[in-house]
């Protein structure tokens, strides 16, 4: 069970809004928490547990931090007591990754007096950081950075400049980060979303995948000529088909390829926090973006495995539930839970090796998109004050105060990392009208595991499993609501109602 978060009074009456566990208070069996007037429908499922799937890797859960955050050498630091504990109730050995949009406009600045480079962006009319908005990176900040993953247990995909850099500047920081982060470092990644470039940072008229190659190869042969084992992720765009293609022909042509460790891109439900789209309703509505890109990616994995000889991994590196900051409402609240819980059950099972979530200070996300969080403006329209809420609004880890607290998205995360170092297995699953999923595979002790989500707002779901007692219960009074309950039943229960808008754990409870 979670151990309960003592939030000092203060903060509570600060907030609108807390997220809590409430891990303190056992909860009830599903039988009594069913919404008396919920309609019910009856739902189909059959586990095929001899058929194993792709295994989920103990380090599937990760997060993702603007590079910005550097800037601040205490805040990925072994002093960050408050961080430290949320990363390790995350995982205990997750993935953290360094980049997003302030990635390619950071500059290395190994003395006192390393001069400025010059940094260009074109002017975008919001959603990039401006030129003024360039910053240093230290070796402080990297050696600090080492003191925090060592405690907590994490290691960092690293992200270096490409779209206003020289090879030479990349090659000199990635000799120090990776003599500092040592086995504490995945791999380096190589600009951020090089597929949006043409729109602040190169010509829009000749911009390509083949470009992007040119200028990644003569980036990545520097680095390695200074770190000879240096692995390396790509592209990190958008989501492109046809980039992949490019990259993976590009790479099968050379001799002596850089070391790929991972296929990567990025995934946000949509945006910006103005959209009248963005709603509950919306993200926790299937997304078929979300299986055209894990068969793109999938497939440009297989292609280049097959070419090299080898396994090469893919890992969504950068999304959340909206861009630009995530939207107040939906994104920080019970909804995010459930559709992360979803998300990262639904990859799993598509063979990912892992995701990273986007959060941070709200500070270096709005440094990201220009200085400002689009959120902001909806929660001054509506006469309410931003400051209470967490920034960004998509954060799985807020920055309340002095106070570090996980928001309802890392409740879908911790739900979600039951399943880490399992091996999926295939199911059917047919819940009539009912919007709800289920996902399966055998724990490393040979235990099976089974979770259901029910993401409807108002029908329950009966579910015959005989032999599974229910596990953790992911629940909150309404999809809107920002306090939420994720904690072991009372007893002993065999399943029988999921209730709407819950999300459960199911153990094989044969010996």
């Amino acid at each position: 069970m979670l151990s309960c978060m003592k939030i000092p009074a203060h903060l509570i009456d600060r907030r609108r809004f807390l997220l809590v566990s409430a891990a303190t208070a056992a909860l009830p069996s599903l039988h009594v928490l069913a919404h008396a007037a919920a309609a019910t429908t009856t739902a189909t499922l059959k586990l095929h547990s001899g058929e194993p799937g792709p295994r989920i890797p103990d380090n599937f859960i990760g997060l993702s931090y603007e590079t910005n955050h550097l800037t601040e050498p205490s805040f990925f630091s072994s002093g960050n007591i408050g961080l430290i504990e949320q990363f390790r109730t995350l995982s205990p050995n997750g993935v953290l990754r360094i980049g997003g949009n302030t990635s390619d406009i950071g500059y290395w600045k190994p003395t006192s007096d390393t001069k400025r480079p010059e940094i260009h962006v074109r002017d975008t009319g919001g959603g990039e950081p401006t030129s003024d908005l360039s910053y240093p990176i230290t070796p402080e900040a990297i050696q600090n950075l080492r003191t925090f993953l060592d405690r907590t247990g994490w290691t960092c995909i690293y992200g270096i400049n490409l779209g206003t850099n020289t090879p030479a500047r990349a090659a000199e920081e990635a000799a120090f980060v990776s003599a500092t982060l040592g086995p504490r470092l995945e791999y380096f990644q190589l600009g951020n979303e090089p597929d949006l470039f043409k729109s602040h940072l190169r010509d829009p008229k000749t911009w390509s995948a083949d470009l992007y190659m040119n200028e990644w190869l003569a980036q990545a042969n520097a680095i390695r000529a200074r770190v000879p084992r240096a692995r390396f992720g790509l592209p990190d765009t958008a989501g492109n088909p046809d980039w992949y293609a490019t990259v993976v022909t590009r790479l099968l042509a050379l001799a002596n390829p850089p070391d790929v460790a991972a296929l990567s891109h990025h995934y946000y439900i949509g945006g910006p926090p103005s959209n009248p789209q963005m709603t509950i309703d919306y993200i926790l509505s299937p997304n078929s973006r979300v299986g055209q890109l894990a068969t793109d990616i999938r497939a440009a994995a297989a292609r280049l495995s097959a070419g090299e000889h080898r396994t090469v991994p893919y890992r969504m590196t950068e999304g959340n539930t909206c861009y630009r900051g995530g939207k107040p409402g939906v994104s920080d609240v019970f909804a995010a839970s459930l559709w992360a819980a979803d998300y990262f059950l639904d990859l799993a099972s598509r063979g990912y090796a892992g995701i990273n979530l986007h959060g941070g200070d709200g500070k270096y996300v709005g440094n990201s998109l220009g200085g400002h969080l689009p959120g902001d403006d909806l929660v001054a329209a509506a006469h309410g004050d931003p400051s209470t809420h967490p920034h960004p609004y998509y954060t799985p880890i807020a920055h309340i105060g002095d106070q570090y607290l996980l928001e309802p998205v890392a409740y879908g995360m911790l739900f979600a990392g039951h399943f880490a170092g399992a091996t999926t297995f295939p199911l059917d699953f047919n819940p009539g009208p009912v919007n709800a999923t289920a996902y399966a595979a055998t724990l490393p002790t040979g235990q099976r595991l089974v979770a259901i989500i029910n993401k409807d707002a108002h029908q329950s779901l009966n579910i015959d499993l005989p032999s599974y007692r229910q596990g953790p219960t992911l629940t909150a009074s309404a999809l809107d609501s920002t306090y939420v309950s994720l904690a072991e039943p009372s007893a002993n229960h065999e399943l029988s109602t999921v209730p709407p808008a819950t999300a459960v754990l199911l153990y094989d409870a044969r010996p």
